[in-house]
């Protein structure tokens, strides 16, 4: 007996390829709904530790004394890992659907967005690809920032607020610009600073 499902193409489908599609869009209804969630309740809470721990139980690994300010957005939390000391500024960002790892005292401020999916724009179905993003040690990203995916971001490079990261910046580089371009380069190469107190209820 032949299926009776048809992909979005109007393509016949087999049971077990209707089987896995069914499967897919129902995990992406429950990821859906976690994700509101995440956005409209545990982002919004104005308390950092209660935040931060409910952000933890639905996937997040957070290190210690780090913490994500609020608003933040998230697209797969299971697949983002921020090391320790780190802070993550209001309204941010952080992708996951590949890998996406952050660094220890790593200052990233408001409104930063970090992308690690994207359209492959030459293929005929326009499919998504993932690729993972890294973040190293003692980066400072400024306001409104854009990285896009495969990009590392060697440590203790600074990224200029607005930028537009679509390639890796080596370590200690200072880069700026659409799409950034290295500007200069950080005098101080031993660092070991730790990022000042969060803003409360924030």
């Amino acid at each position: 007996m032949s299926s009776p499902f048809k992909d979005k193409h109007g393509q016949a489908l087999s049971w077990g390829q209707a089987h896995h599609k069914i499967t897919n869009r129902s995990y992406n209804y429950w990821l859906d709904l976690k994700l509101a969630e995440m956005w409209y309740c545990f982002g919004r809470i104005p308390f950092h530790f209660l935040r931060n721990h409910l952000f933890r139980l639905c996937g997040v690994k957070i290190g210690r004394h780090s913490t994500i300010h609020i608003g933040a957005r998230f697209y797969q939390p299971k697949n983002i890992t921020i090391g320790n000391g780190t802070i993550i500024g209001d309204h941010a960002t952080l992708d996951g659907r590949g890998p996406l790892t952050i660094g220890d005292h790593v200052d990233i401020a408001s409104q930063v967005m970090i992308f690690n999916s994207k359209h492959d724009l030459n293929d005929p179905e326009f499919k998504p690809v993932e690729a993972p993003v890294v973040i190293k040690d003692y980066v400072f990203i400024g306001p409104r920032a854009i990285i896009m995916p495969s990009v590392t971001i060697g440590t203790g490079a600074v990224v200029a607020a607005a930028a537009v990261v679509t390639r890796d910046v080596p370590d200690y580089a200072i880069v700026a610009g659409i799409p950034a371009r290295q500007i200069g380069e950080r005098q101080a190469k031993d660092l070991h600073y730790r990022l000042g107190r969060f803003r409360l209820f924030q």
